[in-house]
């Protein structure tokens, strides 16, 4: 199945995904480089409940310090508002990433002040210091311009490996890099290559299956994929919305009224010639309350009750999800078809999960409840690639600009 012409998603995806010089390209040795990374990572209290994102920036940092640079991390944790957030300090991060690579990390006191100045100032090759949390700057989610130069005071060179930051034109993945010789990190270049290779060139069945609660959240990829996917599944809640748009009753589960007609619109889009196969749960799993101990019934889309609530995908769509992932060359998932966070509800994804492991497609994974339920499920190990980008995946799939990603072609390698 292939589109005709090309489209301004076609172009957004090339230029955002085509190869870009990396820190293979420069030399670091005796240099202060600049990381931005996103160590966003669950927290309960001071304890990191999932070090997935600190681990998968290694390479980066590791490569860097093997090469003599002076490397100086930069992250955000949470939404602090532009202002300190006890609970929300990066020494937790700092100690973390300093077990990983076994080596003491310090942190400033402060994100581009005094303290900053002053910790780079005493840095030696092969040393690694971290920024206190970069959100607690008003500045950083406006882009600002003073932010992001004395950012640039405390490096020669910047590198980006936060992807899943990147749809964020803030300072720090955005400003600075506009004032310093810009690089793409490992994480960032494996993810683009990925992605890109999914868009671009994939190996061919490509399917995709969509999941979460509201189409209006997965517009924008659903109308991207219908035009370059050969079969597309839609799960989670958001077949509700698709049910309705039917006729079908659905009960008390969740559905977005104002995107009825938008669901028959893609419906009828689908009937026609060059796009996807649009497929929606054909069995599903109900209960009369979304709360764990309900008891769960799977009947067919059509019989639905007024009473209850569609919680899953059934065993006869997670069969026929997971036929179309053994015939697949390339397959990308974003998002669960249930309510993972309640066991009695999870079996649809992790069954999907399953057949997807036992498959010879590539395999693209991404979406952060995604990859909470198949972390849940012992799974994520078993995947392809998991995309470490949540927002920036689905605006990548859509064939938008990320400006994170953008602003490294337009400065000056050094």
């Amino acid at each position: 199945m292939s589109s005709s012409g090309v489209t301004a998603g076609d172009q957004g995806i090339a230029a955002m995904t085509r190869p870009r010089l990396g820190i293979d390209d420069v030399k670091v040795g005796g240099r202060r480089v600049l990381v931005r990374v996103d160590f966003n990572v669950p927290m309960d209290g001071l304890r990191i409940v999932d070090d997935r994102r600190i681990r998968a920036a290694l390479p980066t940092l590791a490569t860097l310090r093997a090469r003599g640079a002076q490397v100086v991390v930069a992250t955000h944790l949470g939404r602090p508002q532009g202002r300190p957030v006890e609970a929300l300090r990066v020494a937790p991060l700092a100690g973390r990433l300093g077990e990983l690579l076994e080596l003491q990390v310090n942190v400033s006191q402060d994100v581009a002040g005094p303290s900053a100045r002053a910790l780079v100032a005493g840095m030696r090759d092969g040393d690694v210091v971290m920024l206190e949390n970069v959100r607690f700057e008003s500045g950083e989610e406006r882009d600002d311009a003073t932010l992001s130069a004395h950012l640039a005071a405390l490096a020669d060179l910047y590198v980006d490996d936060a992807f899943g930051a990147a749809h964020r034109a803030h300072a720090s993945t955005h400003g600075v890099a506009r004032l310093l010789p810009a690089y793409a990190g490992l994480l960032m270049q494996r993810e683009l290559e990925m992605l890109g290779r999914v868009l671009r060139d994939p190996a061919r069945p490509l399917v995709a299956i969509i999941g979460g609660s509201k189409i209006s959240s997965k517009l924008g990829v659903l109308r991207m994929l219908m035009h370059r996917v050969d079969t597309l599944w839609v799960g989670g809640a958001m077949a509700c919305t698709f049910y309705r748009a039917l006729g079908e009753e659905t009960g008390t589960s969740l559905v977005e009224l104002d995107q009825v007609d938008v669901a028959a619109a893609l419906l009828e889009e689908a009937r026609g010639a060059g796009v996807a196969d649009l497929r929606l749960p054909i069995d599903v799993v109900v209960a009369p309350s979304l709360e764990a101990g309900a008891g769960t019934a799977t009947v067919s889309w059509k019989e639905i009750s007024p009473d209850q609530a569609v919680v899953d995908v059934g065993a006869d769509t997670v069969a026929a999800i997971g036929a179309d992932c053994q015939v697949a060359g390339t397959v990308v998932w974003n998002g669960p078809l249930g309510i993972y966070e309640v066991e009695a509800f999870a079996h649809g994804t992790r069954g999907v999960a399953g057949a997807l492991a036992g498959s010879d497609a590539t395999t693209v994974v991404g979406g952060g409840d995604l990859v909470a339920a198949l972390d849940a499920a012992g799974l994520t190990d078993r995947m392809g690639f998991v995309s470490t980008g949540g927002g920036a995946t689905l605006e990548l799939l859509e064939g938008r600009i990320l400006p994170g990603v953008a602003v490294l072609r337009e400065r000056p390698q050094s």
